[in-house]
């Protein structure tokens, strides 16, 4: 039988045929030059942004091509160039790649890269002297540096249901993981689950990386970002979950595990674990503690089930060994069943209008139902290996981010770690000052019985940097906070504050041991900071 793959096809029809496996591992022999091809003309981050703006850019990550390539005819039409010029290439070359539109690439490719690209099934060549791309290549800014992500055609972009062994690009969970994982400089790093390699990119200055995978495709085209961004200190090795690193350990594990909650199977390989509801997320908890070095940090991802009278913060805690991790939860979500069954038809292109998206939201719901789920959770996962028991602290924080989250997560971490040291006496021993930025409100209701002027509602202590976090507070702990110095120990500020009959009729040692857990909480948080944690 022969292969039509690469047949002429009318450009009428935007049907394209994804490259075989075998093609994709071809391709990262010329991957590199493929990049530098379009890094020539421009094709970046920063040419997307300039060329679609704000409002293109939020109708790209919201998946509405429509917009897109209206926004690129605007562009086309008030920029001033030639069929030559570099804005002509890099607009065809947007819409190559990211819309799927047909283009003419002889004046984007030389014939030779031209020619690798189309024997690879990478572009497909139409009647009309024109290619469709069967690939996505995403420019996306890492860690400061620019680079190309490729992977299969994103299915937002084209009319398309993505098959079951389809390998995602950089998607929303791609892009909250690289805000909040690290980037500083360890020793070694393990991505697991790494997909098209959008994380090990994120983690290029450790000494190595080690990329994992159990799907065959997704390696070759990590393989072939890899090679793209000329890095060699990456390892791709396949195998589910652990196996593939079994006895090893990490100075950092950045993750973004299949942890979509539903069905024991598998219907997309980049989304499903096969394990009942939640035991992605499961699985990886039970199993940090043996793959990270002393000291070792762990970012990753994860969903998990709210039931009725079921704590989901117990429900995690439940899974951790109880020993050896200091844990930080974070949910940043919480969808119930019907709008998470309705994301997930969307994600992998189903109409939930249609028969096949009726029956499987039925299927999904009657699992829910039967496991009693109320709730999913979604959010971010920090670990740390440590000497001593397990502490985990799991929350809610649905305020949005009002900077870096990565620094954030090893700043908590290095204050947990302060924090392990202490006593309630060590901590009124010692200095603290608040955190630039912290602010104080004072909030007053209207006041319904008179029907006339304000009552006092709240005292509110609030950062305005990193994660917003705010606490309510009262006066007293208000007073102490406004008075604390770096050169004074806390317990010096409260002693002052009574000399000056700041507290009134109440017991200083009552004061001392009241104010101790709430300095923690703020702590915590990064409100208050302990001068030993700055120095």
């Amino acid at each position: 039988m022969s292969d039509t793959r690469n047949a002429a096809t009318p450009s009428s029809s935007l049907a394209f045929i994804p490259p075989t496996d075998e093609q994709v591992d071809r391709f990262a022999e010329f991957s590199f030059d493929l990049a530098s091809a379009l890094g020539a003309i421009g094709y970046s981050s920063a040419g997307l942004q300039r060329l679609l703006g704000e409002e293109g850019l939020s109708a790209l990550n919201r998946g509405e091509p429509g917009i897109v390539s209206y926004v690129l005819d605007c562009a086309s039409q008030e920029a001033s160039f030639d069929d030559a010029s570099a804005d002509r290439k890099l607009i065809d070359a947007f819409r190559l790649f990211i819309l799927g539109d047909p283009v003419d690439c002889s004046a984007i490719f030389d014939s030779g890269l031209l020619e690798n690209l189309v024997d690879s099934g990478i572009l497909l060549a139409t009647e009309e002297n024109s290619h469709v791309a069967c690939i996505d290549v995403r420019p996306v800014t890492v860690s400061g540096c620019e680079r190309l992500v490729f992977s299969d055609r994103d299915a937002s972009m084209s009319d398309h249901v993505p098959g079951p062994n389809h390998v995602l690009g950089v998607g929303r969970a791609s892009r909250s993981l690289l805000d909040i994982s690290p980037n500083s400089h360890v020793g070694t790093v393990l991505d697991l689950g790494a997909g098209c390699g959008v994380q090990s990119l994120g983690q290029f200055d450790a000494d190595s990386v080690t990329a994992t995978d159990v799907h065959p495709r997704a390696n070759s085209y990590a393989r072939a970002t890899f090679a793209a961004a000329g890095l060699n200190n990456i390892e791709v090795k396949e195998g589910s979950w652990f196996e593939p690193v079994e006895g090893q350990r990490f100075d950092r594990i950045v993750a973004n595990p299949p942890f979509v909650v539903g069905m024991p199977s598998v219907e997309h390989v980049y989304r499903d674990s096969g394990l009942n509801l939640d035991g992605a997320t499961e699985l990886m908890l039970r199993s940090l503690a043996d793959h990270l070095n002393d000291n070792g940090t762990a970012h990753l991802l994860g969903a998990w089930v709210h039931r009725e009278g079921e704590p989901w913060q117990s429900r995690l805690a439940s899974w951790l060994p109880s020993d050896g991790l200091e844990v930080w939860v974070t949910q940043r979500d919480v969808a119930s069943p019907t709008e998470y069954i309705d994301t997930w038809l969307r994600d992998e292109s189903i109409d939930p209008r249609s028969p096949l998206g009726r029956r499987r939201a039925a299927e999904w719901l009657r699992h829910f139902k039967h496991e009693g789920v109320t709730g999913i959770g979604f959010g971010y996962i920090t670990v740390q290996q440590i000497d001593g028991p397990t502490s985990a602290l799991c929350e809610e924080m649905p305020q949005p981010l009002a900077g870096p989250f990565a620094q954030e997560a090893e700043e908590y971490l290095g204050r947990a770690a302060w924090l392990r040291r202490q006593t309630p006496a060590s901590i009124l021993t010692d200095c603290y000052r608040v955190r630039p930025g912290v602010a104080i409100e004072r909030v007053s209701l209207a006041d319904a019985v008179n029907a006339q002027g304000f009552n006092e509602y709240d005292t509110r202590i609030s950062r305005t940097d990193g994660p917003a976090w705010s606490h309510s507070i009262d006066e007293v702990l208000a007073s102490v906070i406004g008075s604390l110095h770096p050169d004074a120990a806390l317990e010096s500020v409260i002693d002052i504050m009574d000399m000056l009959g700041a507290f009134g009729d109440s017991g200083v040692a009552e004061i001392k041991e009241a104010v101790v857990p709430l300095i923690v909480d703020l702590i915590r948080h990064g409100i208050v900071l302990p001068m030993e944690v700055l120095d």
